[in-house]
């Protein structure tokens, strides 16, 4: 059976968090107590860029249809789309609303992503959850922390599930290994818990042996397998459940080999971006199909398996 450190029974919400949080979990997307999430924030983000390889993706409206027609368990938008886009698709996708972020134009030396949006604002649109961006080891951690100490208050005050994208980023984590090592990852999981997030999302880790040396001693050492790894992550976030995030573009066979191997190490969900919009409408309802299977059956379908079917 797959690993699970910590289920929806665990949780200690109060009733409005609980009951939207369940939604997201139960009654939308692939059910059984996973989520999976179709983000389209990389416009802020990124740019325009990321779209050219779909330049159908472009326009919001492909990823509404894609999270209907896909079972995707919500949508996480800026506040501009959702208010732009969402009024057609009201009741049939569920919103994560993104209530921080910023452009890649400045550097990542000190990383900060200001809020532009507010908890009363995901209230008036519906949202299920909201989401906050914060980057862990950043020189402006400080403001960071007390940014989302704002948003945890006014979460808590309106019921609202609060998913802290929980990503390593700064000068000082680069002296320490980069933002991918197991050490970071896990330590920004740990950071959610911390702070107050109910769901964090985090990156996959990896190993890069030329920076090892830069890891805190206690890491340099451990030879973990990529499950073992994600195992680490899902201990250190605790009683705050674990999402995936997909990242940039990669191979179908990968991608379904992560997906298993992040449900045997207990994690609850992904979310998958570029990795499903970045593809033709009838191929991503076709990935989008592979990857419930896989979660529905708990990772316990080989990937391989997955693959050949839907």
């Amino acid at each position: 059976m797959p690993k699970r450190s910590v289920t929806f029974d665990d949780l200690d919400l109060p009733t409005g968090k609980k009951t939207r949080l369940y939604r997201l979990l139960y009654q939308c997307g692939p059910g059984s107590g996973r989520m999976l999430v179709l983000p389209i924030d990389q416009g802020l983000e990124h740019g325009p860029r990321d779209f050219f390889v779909n330049p159908d993706s472009i326009n919001p409206e492909f990823e509404l249809r894609l999270a209907l027609e896909g079972g995707f368990s919500a949508i996480a938008f800026q506040i501009g789309l959702a208010e732009k886009y969402l009024k057609a698709f009201a009741g049939k996708v569920s919103l994560i609303l993104k209530l921080n972020g910023k452009t890649e134009i400045p550097p990542d030396d000190e990383a900060f992503s200001p809020c532009h949006a507010t908890v009363d604002e995901a209230v008036r649109l519906g949202a299920e959850a909201v989401g906050y961006t914060c980057y862990i080891g950043s020189p402006r951690q400080d403001d960071d922390f007390v940014q989302f100490g704002r948003v945890r208050r006014e979460a808590e005050q309106a019921g609202m599930p609060l998913i802290m994208w929980a990503y390593p980023r700064g000068k000082y984590m680069e002296q320490k290994g980069g933002r991918d090592s197991v050490y970071a990852v896990a330590y920004a999981a740990r950071v959610a818990q911390e702070l107050g997030a109910d769901v964090v999302k985090v990156n996959y880790p990896h190993v890069d042996e030329e920076k090892r040396p830069l890891y805190p001693k206690e890491y340099r050492d451990l030879k973990l397998s990529p499950k073992e790894m994600l195992e680490h992550v899902v201990a250190s976030a605790g009683r705050t459940l674990v999402i995936m995030s997909g990242g940039s573009k990669r191979s179908d066979e990968q991608l379904l080999e992560d997906v298993r191997v992040a449900l045997d190490a207990g994690v609850t969900g992904f979310i998958f971006g570029r990795n499903m919009w970045q593809r033709r409408f009838g191929e991503a309802l076709e990935m989008a199909g592979k990857i419930t299977k896989l979660t529905q059956a708990g990772g316990r379908v080989s990937a391989a398996r997955a693959a050949a079917t839907v």
